[in-house]
């Protein structure tokens, strides 16, 4: 099946708008639209990227590949981590009485989840931009800057031109490609994605290339947020994260929440409340071998190893009470009329 979707509506979250809009909660009148992908061993869901119904629609990720459940092993994995979507919440925060966990709409994404940011940390051409300019985030489109404000990927952005987007799928694949042209940045490419699953193997593997169609060069990287949960568990105790490399905290974290221990991030408690972890992670080298991390839950008795082509080029760990994500980063340079191509591969196991 092909899907073509072209000339989609921008996206405006004014306050205004977003005062009048209020919380959308988790389950809207028309379902977004998705494509179920299954192997024997892997079932998952993915969404579709949809200007009007979309699951995701903010301008921090990525929009193709957003994976709303994987079951394995009779385990739900990549579930939801919020309730409740607010496009007027900046980050995301906790509703009282009862802490229900709100989302604002540039982070509401599942699973593997991309971004593209520029190699200075910010969109391409965003700090080229006057107000009322464009700028542009791979995988989004072209967005506008409203303002003289710095650059702020939890902020939601005018989406000025989506590019024209197609999506193939099969059985056990699915393939995304959007090209974008914009003349008024310089930035132009063809970027592909395709989410397959190994036939009769617990493993799922994502490949990207990203042709540079513009007159500039192409200098951002990547990371993926790898938004886990398994059955919904709260982060704690059962859970550990295991890299290939005697890692350590670049800075210090919240000792009582999470330690180190040898090449293991462990965590101390059961995470409650408003509890937040975050620390930027140190001990690789430059060689692909490091980009390699295994979560596993000792209740639900599985795991999950990451793999990937590309040497690390930063990590970092990020947990709230409702998931954990490992975040590694890759670094792409792709002059003018080149391609890069990349992959991760995802094996799903039982301990």
């Amino acid at each position: 099946m092909m899907r073509k979707l072209s000339a989609l509506r921008g996206l405006v979250f004014s306050g205004a708008i977003a005062a009048t809009l209020g919380v959308a909660q988790f389950a809207p009148a028309q379902r977004p639209p998705s494509v179920k992908l299954a192997n024997g061993s892997l079932a998952l869901k993915v969404y579709l990227p949809d200007a009007d119904h979309g699951f995701y629609r903010g301008t921090r990720f990525d929009w193709s590949g957003i994976i709303g459940d994987l079951t394995f092993a009779g385990h739900h994995l990549y579930d939801p981590w919020f309730s409740a979507v607010d496009p007027g919440v900046h980050d995301f925060t906790y509703k009282e009485p009862d802490l229900e966990i709100v989302s604002g709409l540039a982070n509401s994404a599942t699973g593997p989840a991309e971004e593209f940011i520029g190699a200075d940390g910010r969109a391409l051409g965003f700090n080229s931009a006057q107000p009322g300019g464009n700028f542009v985030k791979i995988g989004i489109g072209v967005l506008r800057r409203p303002d003289a404000k710095p650059y702020d990927n939890f902020r939601v952005y005018e989406i000025v031109d989506h590019g024209i987007w197609q999506v193939h799928t099969h059985s056990r694949s699915i393939k995304f490609s959007q090209r974008l042209d914009d003349g008024s940045t310089g930035y132009s490419y063809l970027y592909t994605k395709t989410i397959q699953l190994v036939p009769g193997k617990p493993v799922l593997v994502i490949q990207h290339s990203l042709k540079n169609l513009g007159r500039l060069p192409i200098a951002t990287e990547l990371y993926d947020h790898n938004f886990v949960n398994i059955d919904q568990r709260t982060t704690g105790p059962d859970f550990r994260i295991i890299f290939p490399f005697a890692a350590h905290f670049l800075r210090p974290g919240k000792q009582d929440l999470c330690r180190v221990e040898g090449n293991q991030f462990l965590y101390n408690r059961p995470l409650a409340g408003r509890d937040e972890f975050y620390v930027q992670i140190g001990g690789f080298d430059s060689t692909p071998n490091n980009y390699d991390f295994r979560v596993e839950n000792r209740d639900a008795r599985i795991g999950i190893h990451v793999e990937a082509d590309r040497p690390l080029a930063h990590a970092s760990l990020w947990a709230i009470r409702s998931v954990l994500a490992v975040e590694p980063y890759i670094s792409l340079v792709i002059p003018p009329g080149q391609t890069a191509s990349w992959s991760y591969t995802y094996t799903y196991y039982r301990l």
